[in-house]
């Protein structure tokens, strides 16, 4: 290849090129031929071998010996060779290089020439690549050039000290008053480069903020003369008048009227002209309508406003195109904390987006979706969720049961409900709920004491029809060990009755140990159900202590232990196995939301009338003070509470706890809580809760172990006067109960 061969030649060289091996050799002939070139003292054609150069930069390859010669060709006085040296600047150097020092002075020297074009030149390698130490030494040139007679130089310098300013913040200063002055010129380019850089600066330096709200005015007066100006050919994009401008100042004013009112009244009905005025057939349209939407969010904009941006989001809802109804998504998503009862009028459309067959608007849609659930509409929201989780793809599975989960518990307009809906989440998609989904849902059913048939009966039914559900069968299990005996009645009200007897029970348990499907804590859920319901079932006993013993040489270490410790229960401590029954850790024995009352005079009939409307509300005694000895063990801001201990049998006893309020003020949100050992265990269809006119009291059933002493651990929360108290009472003796036998 001959070295003056034209860039058109050597590109057509490059291209028909049929490997890339034989492509670097085309290459490397002519990077050898243009070094060759530039080494010469007096060469002509420099910016021919330039331009060549930096089509093979463009390429990938290296080009950073042509970094001099750049330098060289900027200082040259010729324009063809400086707009080739600037356009190569541009290209290879950057501002960590030591060479770009080298055209600051040749940069400074343009931006002073008498040539237009070579004045531009200049400003376009400043804004695009000068370093911080350029700016500071040429930002009284952008200044003055700022203020310029000459448009075409006005609006280049105004982009070039938007680069400045990113550069140099405190350099913003400088800029500000002639940046002000730019906004009363015609031209649309000075225009748009007077508004990108007053942005930049409110951005940089909210100190300016006060100083370019005084702008709003001319802003708005600019605004209105785009939107209702006829067809000017040369800004008009689709019937739209230079959008590009408009959404440059609709993004102004939002910065402006962000938490001020005086600004955001100014620019309120100008708002409303652009959102009712714009064509939303075209993209263009669009792009306008969706920055006015956002300066309307964002500023302190009036209520009706407001409504009609979020009614334009709505309308994006129904476009055909994703991207639009993904930012119309977006949007509101942002505001549906703000402005929930607007965002709730595009409910059934936000909806039917979860049918969209776009990943990324799927996703938006249920994030929305979930965001609009409330207690009015639970119900008809949670059908259209579910429905969704039976449909939707695995990466979106586990953030929507874990929404779900989240609304339900919120919002649950009952216990039945709340269990109904988590069981079938469960169901659908108990692989990928959360870790801690499992004791929530325990914990609920523990609650729920009156649906405790209703929901054994309906976990074994699920795990008859499938145990790949690892969630759902540890639920189950827990369940069938607890309620068992409620299971083999076969009489619940709430469900159709079934006859279950106790070795289709163990079968049930017995499938999910021998299941491959069943991990490791599955299998040691159904190895404790399976030891609870020796204490459940009375005919296959010596069936659970062989399926239990089967264990006993289990790999799994967990199940290895469980099952040695039930074994020993079988053979050494068979009399402790029939004391265990409900398992609770901690138990509350009263949580009244309404106040504890003083009984001060007897006269004082309308409080007694409420206090009896609340006995009959709790069905309740009235007599609830007990007879045994009683022992003070909390006493504390005018709360008392009272123990006292009454033995049923050996191993029964009731523990009364009783709280009274002895000032004249009322004691609101009282809650009682109580703790006892492991070894010990209490009954919650055996605790009853008592209001009065003094107080309340607790009675709590408590099975106590032979050779055990009664421990127990109180905590106490109330609300007196506005403040909040929370206590915790360690009860290690009990008043009348005697250590001796135990």
């Amino acid at each position: 290849m001959s070295p003056s061969v034209p860039l058109q030649e050597m590109i057509r060289a490059i291209r028909s090129a049929r490997t890339q091996c034989e492509e670097r050799g085309v290459i490397q002939r002519e990077c050898a031929s243009i070094r060759a070139q530039f080494r010469q003292a007096d060469n002509g054609g420099r910016s021919h071998n330039l331009a060549k150069l930096l089509y093979v930069h463009m390429l990938g390859y290296p080009a950073h010996f042509g970094q001099m010669e750049c330098v060289r060709m900027i200082a040259s006085p010729r324009y063809s060779e400086k707009r080739v040296g600037y356009l190569g600047a541009m290209m290879l150097l950057d501002e960590k290089q030591d060479a770009s020092l080298l055209i600051t002075n040749s940069i400074k020297n343009d931006l002073s020439h008498s040539n237009q074009y070579v004045q531009s030149l200049a400003l376009c390698t400043l804004a695009c690549m000068g370093s911080a130490e350029m700016c500071r030494d040429l930002a009284p040139e952008i200044d003055r050039l700022l203020r310029a007679s000459n448009s075409y130089i006005k609006k280049k310098a105004a982009l070039c000290a938007v680069h400045i300013v990113r550069k140099v913040q405190d350099l913003g200063e400088l800029f500000a008053p002639a940046a002000r002055s730019l906004l009363a010129e015609k031209n649309h380019g000075v225009l748009h480069g007077a508004v990108v850089l007053i942005t930049e600066l409110c951005e940089r330096n909210p100190e300016t903020l006060a100083h370019f709200r005084k702008t709003v005015p001319d802003l708005v007066h600019i605004m209105k003369g785009l939107v209702i100006s006829g067809y000017s050919p040369e800004h008009d994009v689709a019937g739209i008048s230079d959008p590009f401008l408009q959404v440059r100042i609709l993004r102004l004013l939002r910065i402006l009227g962000h938490n001020n009112e005086t600004a955001s009244d100014a620019m309120n009905d100008l708002l409303a002209q652009v959102a009712t005025n714009t064509d939303s057939t075209k993209t263009v349209g669009n792009a306008v309508l969706y920055e006015t939407v956002l300066t309307v969010l964002d500023i302190k904009s009036e209520s009706g406003l407001r409504v009609l941006a979020v009614n334009i989001l709505g309308r994006f809802l129904l476009n055909n195109d994703r991207n639009i109804r993904y930012i119309a998504m977006t949007s509101l998503q942002k505001i549906v904390g703000t402005d929930h009862n607007a965002v709730q009028r595009h409910r059934g459309t936000i909806v039917d987006c979860l049918k969209d067959q776009d990943a990324s608007v799927k996703r938006r849609a249920l994030e929305l979706s979930l965001a609009l659930v409330s207690a009015s509409n639970i119900r008809s929201m949670m059908k259209e969720l579910l429905l969704f989780l039976t449909s939707c793809p695995p990466e979106l599975r586990a953030h929507a049961a874990s929404g779900i989960f989240n609304a339900a518990e919120r919002y649950a307009p009952s216990q039945r409900w709340h269990i109904d809906t988590i069981l079938h989440v469960l169901t659908t998609a108990g692989g990928d709920v959360r870790d801690e989904t499992v004791p929530n849902l325990i914990q609920l059913i523990t609650n729920a004491s009156e649906l405790h048939c209703y929901t054994v009966h309906k976990l074994y039914r699920a795990l008859l029809t499938d145990i790949s559900q690892q969630s759902l069968v540890q639920v189950a299990c827990w369940c069938i060990g607890e309620y068992g005996d409620l299971l083999l009645r076969g009489e619940c009200q709430e469900t159709e009755p079934v006859q279950v007897t106790e070795d289709n029970v163990l079968d049930a348990l017995e499938t999910v140990l021998q299941s491959h499907m069943s991990s490791p804590a599955t299998r040691a859920f159904a190895l404790t159900a399976t030891m609870k319901l020796s204490t459940r079932i009375t005919d296959n006993v010596d069936r659970i202590r062989s399926i239990v013993s089967i264990y006993g040489s289990c790999i799994d270490v967990e199940l290895q232990q469980r099952a040695v410790e039930y074994n020993a229960l079988f053979k050494k401590y068979d009399h402790m196995r029939y004391v265990r029954k409900r398992v609770f850790v901690f138990l509350p024995l009263a949580c009244c939301l309404h106040s504890i009352y003083k009984w001060k005079k007897e006269a004082d009939r309308s409080r007694q009338q409420r206090l009896l409307a609340k006995r009959r509300y709790f069905n309740a005694e009235c007599s609830i003070f007990p007879t045994a000895p009683t022992m003070t063990v909390y006493e504390k801001n005018g709360v008392t509470l009272t123990v006292s201990c009454d033995r049923q049998s050996d191993s029964d006893l009731t523990v009364t706890l009783s709280a009274s309020n002895s000032t004249d003020s009322d004691i609101s949100s009282f809650t009682l809580q109580a703790a006892v050992p492991k070894v010990c265990f209490t009954n919650s269809n055996e605790t009853s809760c008592h209001h009065g006119y003094r107080g309340i009291s607790v009675e709590l059933t408590i099975l106590l172990p032979l050779q055990v002493n009664l421990k127990m651990r109180i905590r106490i929360s109330y609300t007196r006067l506005g403040s909040a108290f929370q206590d915790t009472v360690q009860i290690d003796s009990f008043p009348g109960l005697s250590a001796a036998g135990h």
